[in-house]
């Protein structure tokens, strides 16, 4: 049996968010981390998405060395060994197999597997695993089906992510099962594009102060 690593829960910074972050260049995701951390998020997750994504991880560990930098859409053992040579600090997927949790755990490194079904969760469950991801949150469920789940999985802790916004976000994290809430609302593409940091500052600022009502990490 591999050796677990630490606990997601215990090593993510600041409130209990996790925004994505999909950037063309490294220079643009450093902005965006920038323009986070200036609303008060201390920790990201960097998708694997766009071919800049590992030069990413590197560009934000490098010039924001206070800010936890993991790396998102983790789909085999070859994304989970480069991005953690890039400097990822821990590794989130959108599903779960045999080989891919293998993988991720033998990095070991923190890490939220996805998982969308019962089936799923017990798989994590049967390797030893207590923080996932339920994805896509909204469309799998969202807040009532963390509650059915909560009674049944009852040692499992979730990072939701998939529909949650500014509306909706304190309902998912009242939840006692769930640990952080992940999502790209805090990223707006548009805002992206046109590099409108300040309005990204703002809509970060808005989320920590709910999430610092409910509930923050370690």
């Amino acid at each position: 049996m591999l050796s677990l690593p630490p606990l997601l829960s215990s090593v993510v910074k600041g409130p209990a968010l996790l925004p994505i972050i999909q950037a063309d260049t490294s220079e643009e995701a450093v902005a965006i981390a920038k323009a986070l951390a200036d609303g008060g998020i201390g920790s990201v997750e960097v998708v694997l998405r766009t071919r800049q994504a590992l030069a990413a991880i590197s560009a934000i560990r490098a010039e924001l060395p206070e800010l936890l930098v993991g790396a998102g859409t983790v789909l085999s053992a070859d994304d989970a060994n480069a991005c953690k040579d890039a400097g990822a600090q821990f590794l989130v997927s959108p599903a779960s197999t045999p080989k891919l949790l293998e993988a991720m755990i033998a990095t070991g490194l923190p890490l939220a597997p996805g998982v969308a079904t019962p089936s799923e969760i017990a798989l994590a469950y049967e390797y030893g695993l207590r923080e996932v991801k339920f994805f896509p949150a909204h469309l799998s469920g969202g807040i009532e089906m963390l509650k059915a789940l909560s009674g049944v999985f009852q040692q499992v802790r979730f990072c939701p992510t998939g529909g949650i916004g500014q509306h909706n976000l304190a309902d998912f994290l009242a939840l006692p099962n769930v640990f952080v809430a992940g999502g790209s609302w805090l990223t707006p593409a548009t805002l992206v594009k046109n590099k409108q940091w300040q309005q990204i500052s703002e809509l970060a600022a808005a989320a920590t102060a709910i999430a610092r009502q409910l509930k923050s990490a370690a």
